[in-house]
């Protein structure tokens, strides 16, 4: 690993009530310094026994890892209380948010983790005017388009439509939208995970991918047509395929990535195979950034409770894909 590559990964503390601050420690404390990253936020909302190591500057984080998390002091107006969000801390979420991506674009981090956010506290209370995290990323990025992927060691999956009502989902799926997905898929599973020509599965939208038009249309009309259009260009890209024969294991074996049409289509899967372990995933930004696949866990926040795991996964990936970003521009 290069010099460049073991820059930090900056961790922003997401929501303070939340198990954001816990995990963090957590994830210190299996991480240490194998992977550097440090948190940023208000070091009065960590767990009280914590080992911390405060610093200046992202560039002292990883030898500050030896001896404790390391945290980049940001000030909150409010202590956090486990499990009670506070209004008057929402705006300060939000800097934190600005801050590790400044940084990251500075060249102090390498990417940026995000601990878990209330979307409706910081919609209500602060400046924040943004479905969630991904669409308020690509803003800050300067990108009118970016991709959610849900990553693990046993599948990579995309939805080209995300955070909508299931009835939604065959009027907003269009032949661009799917276009700008696939591209930015390939362009990032080559630039971030380092495969030069990699397999994309595309599934269907209806049952059986639409039984030759017999239970739905849209395979026809929207996706085989961006497919058959891909592959002239030169991606290794299938028609539509049945959904429920795309994620077993042989399957799995002959794609890189699944692009699945809609929320639950993609991540049903993946939680069936990685719940504990599933990293959410960025595309298409100037930057990398990850975060654990679960929520702000309001009702066992300080509690000891929560899980590490897909922060630890998230942090571990971050870097994974800094690298490959910087032997792509090698």
């Amino acid at each position: 690993m290069t010099e460049t590559s073991r820059r930090p990964v900056a961790l922003t503390c997401g929501d303070p009530a939340g198990v954001g601050p816990e995990i963090a420690v957590k994830a210190w404390e299996t991480l240490s310094s194998s992977a550097p990253f440090f948190w940023i936020g208000d070091p009065r909302h960590l767990p009280v026994r914590a080992k911390v190591s405060l610093i200046q500057s992202s560039a002292e984080a990883t030898k500050a890892s030896n001896h404790g998390l390391p945290v980049l002091a940001h000030e909150f107006p409010e202590i956090a209380q486990p499990g009670v969000p506070s209004p008057a801390n929402a705006q300060s979420v939000v800097d934190v948010i600005e801050r590790a991506v400044h940084l990251v674009q500075s060249g102090d981090a390498a990417a940026v983790c995000t601990a878990p956010i209330s979307k409706k506290i910081l919609v209500d209370h602060a400046k924040f005017a943004y479905p969630g995290h991904t669409e308020f990323l690509a803003a800050l990025g300067g990108v009118e388009t970016s991709v959610m992927m849900l990553a693990s060691e046993e599948l990579k999956v995309v939805p080209v439509t995300i955070h909508m009502p299931l009835g939604e989902v065959p009027n907003a799926l269009t032949q661009e939208l799917l276009r700008k997905t696939l591209t930015i898929v390939h362009k990032s599973m080559v630039r971030d995970f380092g495969i030069a020509t990699p397999r994309i599965a595309v599934a269907g939208l209806n049952p059986h991918a639409g039984e030759g038009g017999m239970l739905g249309a849209e395979e026809a009309a929207i996706i085989r047509p961006v497919c058959e259009d891909l592959r002239a260009d030169g991606m290794k890209i299938t028609d539509p395929l049945p959904a429920d024969t795309m994620f077993h294991a042989k399957a799995r074996k002959t794609y890189d990535v699944a692009v699945a049409m809609y929320h639950d289509q993609a991540l049903i899967p993946i939680k069936t195979l990685a719940f504990d372990r599933g990293v959410n995933v960025t595309l298409g930004l100037p930057f990398v950034r990850t975060s654990p696949d679960h929520g702000t866990a309001f009702d066992i926040a300080g509690k000891g409770l929560a899980d590490a795991t897909s922060l630890v996964e998230a942090i571990r990936l971050a870097h994974r894909m800094a690298s490959a970003r910087i032997t792509a521009f090698e």
